[in-house]
């Protein structure tokens, strides 16, 4: 091994990375950048819109109705 002549080890050659794939958000399309956004698979906005889509829960009303026997 010379200075002019430097030998790597196999294994260790550098090799170009491939692109990073291009994700996209699953509802609307657009691309995906943040690392959360692209673990869900979901924007931020989109994220948002599901989270609103649960059902609203009824209003709670109190039933009028006689007391046991025996209490």
């Amino acid at each position: 091994m010379t200075a002019e002549d430097p030998t790597t080890l196999p294994g260790l050659v550098e090799e170009p990375s491939a692109p990073r794939r291009r994700v996209t958000c699953r509802m609307c399309g657009r691309p995906l950048r943040g690392r959360e956004a692209r673990l869900w698979g979901l924007g931020d906005e989109c994220r948002a819109k599901l989270a609103v889509r649960s059902a609203p829960r009824p209003p709670a009303h109190d039933v009028e109705q006689e007391t046991l026997p025996g209490i």
